[in-house]
Formats: structure tokens, sequence, C-alpha cells
């Protein structure tokens, strides 16, 4: 009999421990793959809702605050886990100059309901391609005077 509960008590110590150890693992590498996973999602959305006709007009990129929280919403949900349950928060949106922050906080349905992980992330879409006319002609007409002297 002693061998017996000896075995159960082994048996059930392996199980806690094998619990214990994946949701351990399942929180800490849950945190990198929603990090990964908002990085991601959150550029493919800004560079989705550029405002392509303000662009071209001023050189100035623009985001339309509507169609980034559309394109974000989509392609955050065609991606995620579905064992977890998620809440997004955007907490400031500026069109111009782009910038985004955005948290969101997931939970493991079948693990604690009072710990989340909590991701937060601010981006700023830049514009490298298109120079200022004004200031290049001014420094032109600069480099032409101190050239002539």
């Amino acid at each position: 009999m002693n061998k017996a509960m000896l075995t159960v008590g082994l048996i059930l110590l392996a199980i806690v421990a094998f619990f214990l150890i994946n949701t351990v693992q399942n929180y800490s590498t849950g945190g990198d793959l929603d990090y990964y996973l908002l990085k991601e999602t959150t550029e493919a959305a800004m560079v989705d809702s550029i405002d392509e006709s303000y662009y071209h007009d001023s050189g100035q990129l623009r985001v339309d605050k509507e169609r980034f929280v559309e394109s974000f919403v989509r392609r955050f949900a065609d991606t995620i886990d579905q064992n977890k349950n998620y809440k997004i928060n955007f907490y400031d949106l500026n069109e111009t100059p782009p910038k985004v922050s955005v948290k969101v906080s997931s939970s493991d349905s079948a693990t604690f309901k009072d710990i989340d992980i909590t991701t937060s992330l601010n981006a700023v879409l830049e514009n490298n391609f298109k120079t200022d006319i004004i200031a290049t002609d001014l420094l032109r007409k600069r480099a032409i005077t101190v050239q002539n002297k």
C-alpha cells in the first residue's frame, strides 16, 4: 500500500509540475509574440492608411484615422491566437505627423483570469523620400553665393 500511494503521489506531482511549467512558458513567450504581432500589424496598418492624395499635393505623410483602425483590427483579428482573449486600446492617433499609440492586453482563456500580458507600442511613420523644395532652393542659393565670393 505504501509504494502504491508513493506512485500516485509522484504522478500527481508530475501533473502539477507539467501544468505549472506549461503556464509559465505560455506567459513568458506570449509577451514576445504579442509584441511582434502588434509591431507588424501597426506598421502594415499605417502604410495601408496613408492618404495618397494629400501626400502628392503637399509631400507630407498623413494617416487617415478611420482607415488605420479598420485595417489594424482586420489584420490583428486575422493573425491572433484563438486561445487568448485580447483587448485593444488606441491612445493617440495623430494624422499629421503620423503617430499611433496602441496598447494590447491579452489573457489566456485556459488559465488565470487576473493575469494579463500588456504590450504598448508608439509608432511614428517617417518619410525620407521627398525633399522640402523651399529648403532645397535656399541651400542651393546659399551654395551659389558662397562659390561666387
